[in-house]
């Protein structure tokens, strides 16, 4: 346990950008013997071989080709999907807000964040940067290792309804101040960070991150809490699973989607070609063809891993009253009757049974009905590739917090359950599913 809780808590505090999530699960994905493919480039794919592609550098799609795969039998894929993002705020092109002494950041809101835990915390800004060099450019990632910024509240002696009936409005209340020199700008710590000139910065994808780091606490150090529970959490545990998993007879496929906080509508997003174009692209370098790739989905299965809601301590009355779920008892299987949540009583079935082999306990989650839930990725990837789904997550509070919390024993409970997932072969039929 203090292995994996150990490695999730340096990936998270490593990971301040979707694009340094990317690059991280990159580097052990190689670390592991995984090839990195180019999606302009040609797939030459042998069996028994493992591989991986990126899109925009802010998502992934890593797979293991069996070495029983074969294409004149039916090809199938395990899959799971989890997402790179969380709610923050992006700064935008022209960012120097001078005024009086001040320096301020321009942001604006990405995603459906709660904006009061951003008050008063030490922030800085993490991303890419387009960099002119010479006759070319190129794509630098940065961090600011160091507090740079706050969101200063506004002291409860100006405002007298603080406490009693907050609103908040982003282009006023939620710009970070960054120095007292009022000619200071972001631009300017981007090149010292980098060791080059301002004037070579041509653009950036820049956002604001919690510096916070993980802490394990409770009586019984039971608590984890975290920037990015949703979905980081999800994010290393399925990959953890993925890497640790063998099956001989499928493709396992590992997905981490970019955008999911404001909605997948972008070429690196769940809404987009990734998933199709790839999982196409795998099936005709092993020599198959359309009908291959058709009888492929027909028989394949995708774990949609988003974090889920715990109940509250101080609001239990916000969850649906049968459907309970707590932290540390379990994986969550997520179901909604508009859909939001792909999962029926045969996908559920599905996963509870390969949870079951493992001893992973699994908890069922529905929103109260008169309450209006979030997304997430599953019934959005099936929309491009229609396959059998569950859509599961781990129980966290605080969502969308920039510092939320989740239970420990949870990630060893994902680690387990996703390994087993992975080494299972699911032979879907019309009439019998098939677990070997």
């Amino acid at each position: 346990m203090n292995n994996y809780l150990n490695k999730l808590s340096l990936f998270i505090n490593n990971s301040p950008s979707v694009f340094h999530v990317i690059d991280n699960i990159e580097k052990e994905l190689k670390e592991n013997g995984f090839i990195e493919l180019e999606e302009n480039k040609e797939f030459n794919l042998q069996k028994n071989t493992n591989y991986f592609i990126s899109r925009n550098g802010s998502s992934i799609i890593a797979f293991k080709i069996g070495e029983n795969v074969d294409k004149t039998d039916n090809i199938s894929f395990n899959i799971s999907a989890s997402h790179s993002d969380s709610p923050t705020f992006k700064v935008k092109p022209n960012s120097s807000l001078s005024s009086q002494l001040y320096s301020r950041l321009s942001v604006e809101g990405y995603g459906g964040m709660l904006c009061a835990p951003w008050f008063d915390r030490p922030l800085s800004v993490a991303g890419r940067v387009l960099v002119k060099d010479e006759n070319k450019l190129s794509i630098r990632l940065v961090n600011i290792n160091r507090d740079l910024l706050i969101i200063p509240s506004l002291a409860i002696h100006f405002n007298r309804n603080a406490n009693s009936n907050a609103t908040y409005s982003f282009a006023t209340d939620m710009q970070p101040l960054l120095s007292l020199n009022g000619e200071a700008t972001i631009e300017e710590a981007i090149a010292r960070e980098l060791n080059i000139n301002k004037e070579n910065i041509i653009s950036h994808d820049l956002f604001l991150y919690n510096r916070d780091l993980v802490r394990i606490w409770g009586y019984n150090n039971e608590f984890i809490s975290a920037p990015k529970l949703d979905d980081l959490e999800c994010a290393y545990t399925t990959l953890q699973g993925f890497l640790e998993g063998n099956n001989n007879n499928s493709i396992n496929v590992y997905c981490c989607f970019d955008n999911e906080e404001v909605g997948s509508r972008t070429r690196q997003g769940a809404d987009s070609s990734f998933l199709f174009d790839t999982l196409r692209r795998i099936v005709f370098s092993l020599g198959g063809n359309e009908e291959t790739y058709n009888k492929a989905l027909g028989t394949s299965f995708l774990v949609s891993a988003d974090n889920a809601h715990a109940v509250h301590p101080n609001h239990p009355e916000v969850s649906d009253g049968l459907n309970k779920v707590y932290m540390n008892k379990g994986i969550v299987i997520k179901f909604n009757a508009s859909q939001s949540y792909t999962t029926d009583g045969i996908s559920c079935g599905v996963f509870n049974e390969i949870c079951s082999k493992v001893n992973v306990p699994t908890q069922l989650f529905t929103n109260r009905a008169d309450l209006r839930g979030g997304g997430t990725l599953g019934n959005i990837s099936c929309s491009h590739v229609s396959i059998m789904s569950v859509d599961i997550g781990l129980p966290q509070l605080a969502m969308h917090s920039s510092y939320e919390t989740a239970g420990v024993e949870d990630i060893e409970h994902m680690i387990k359950a996703m390994k087993e997932y992975y080494s299972t072969s699911i032979k879907i039929n019309k009439e019998e599913i098939i677990l070997e």
